[in-house]
């Protein structure tokens, strides 16, 4: 038999009949194997997967989609950012789709549109995607419109209260104040008497998540609350926080939203003369792949994007291919703290020069956004 490569030329492309002829098996075979159905052997479901890499073969999902009524394919929602949660969870959302048989389509969002996520949602619909995953971390104003948008596909939404009503809505990624907690008990069970909390931009589900779990750790533990200073993700922001923080003597701990502003933070207090962790210990969010290799290496919280796509994932398949059956459980990765360097017991407290502002002279609880390298423009609420 010539076999086709079913990459060009002049052969053939490849058919199911040509790989079930070379694995020794039936096309009904093949077919089972390419659906992922039980009831197949190890050993079949190797030969049949290794004379089809051997031929060339793939599936013809146009066809499967006219027999099935589905497009075996997922839709996604995602915010068009280079910023490393975002970007970091589209990825796993793309590797978890590998192995499933479904395409991946994604429609960006613009930061500031408040119709983003219904256009983005009516867009995949057109598309007859099977299934939307809604990755979407900012509360737009006058999004409340979209909280009403419905569509008739399953839908799993990452990190955020989901802005649609569908046949099956799951969650997954939402346990950044249980991360935040963590971090702030660290703190705490050093010694330190509060900490203080370099908030992200509120506008971000997940900034206000980790806020949340700052405050109701201290609150939990009779601490008191200091300021909160917001920054916008970036190390220019963390930058310009800690210059402020560095001139409040009584700051001897702080929980960064992210790595990127602790990093900036750090360099402001060492350019001020407050050691790390000496006088103060930092705590950041995410465990970017250069907060390792800082100075000093950053005491961090990694984020399972990974692990929470693969298991959104397998959640919505199940969902789009039983329709009729209960959902699967959710199963929430582990939390977890990877302790570096930029943590310590308290040691030395400096104490502020006359004329310098003291977490006791603000009031509690206020927030405050220091100027930033986008010329002092705060980050709306």
């Amino acid at each position: 038999m010539t076999r086709g490569t079913g990459r060009g030329g002049n052969s053939a492309a490849p058919r199911s009949v040509d790989v079930a002829r070379l694995a020794g098996v039936s096309q009904k075979t093949v077919s089972r194997v390419f659906n992922d159905e039980q009831y197949v052997s190890a050993d079949v479901r190797r030969r049949v997967l290794e004379a089809a890499e051997e031929l060339g073969y793939r599936r013809n999902n146009a066809a499967r989609a006219l027999a099935s009524g589905r497009t075996r394919s997922i839709g996604v929602v995602t915010l068009g950012t280079a910023l490393y949660g975002p970007a970091s969870l589209l990825m796993g959302v793309e590797r978890a789709l590998r192995d499933t048989g479904y395409a991946l389509r994604v429609v960006n969002t613009v930061e500031g549109d408040p119709a983003g996520i219904a256009g983005a949602v009516d867009s995949l619909l057109d598309q007859g995607v099977d299934g939307i995953v809604i990755s979407e971390p900012i509360d737009e104003e006058g999004a409340d419109g979209e909280v009403g948008l419905r569509v008739d596909v399953p839908v799993l939404v990452l990190g955020a209260p989901s802005p649609v009503a569908a046949p099956t809505v799951l969650t997954a990624g939402d346990g950044a104040d249980l991360m935040a907690r963590i971090a702030t008990e660290h703190l705490l069970q050093l010694g330190h008497m509060t900490v203080h909390h370099l908030a992200g931009p509120q506008r971000w589900y997940a900034a206000r998540d980790r806020l949340e779990g700052w405050r109701s750790t201290l609150a939990a533990h009779g601490k008191d609350v200091p300021p909160v200073v917001e920054g916008d993700w970036s190390a220019a922001s963390g930058y310009a926080a800690g210059q402020e923080l560095a001139a409040d003597g009584a700051v001897t701990a702080v929980f960064a939203a992210n790595d990127d502003m602790a990093i900036g933070l750090i360099h402001a207090l060492t350019e001020a003369g407050r050691r790390v962790p000496q006088d103060v210990s930092v705590v950041g969010f995410d465990d970017i792949p250069v907060a390792a290799h800082v100075t000093p290496p950053l005491t961090t919280v990694p984020q399972p994007f990974d692990a929470v796509a693969q298991e959104g994932l397998k959640r919505l398949v199940h969902a789009i291919e039983k329709p009729d059956a209960d959902p699967l459980p959710a199963n929430d990765p582990p939390v977890d703290l990877v302790v570096r360097s930029s943590t310590a017991p308290p040691q030395n407290r400096t104490t502020p020069a006359r004329g310098q502002r003291t977490a006791a002279a603000r009031s509690r609880g206020a927030a405050h956004t220091p100027p930033h390298a986008n010329g002092g423009r705060s980050t709306p609420h």
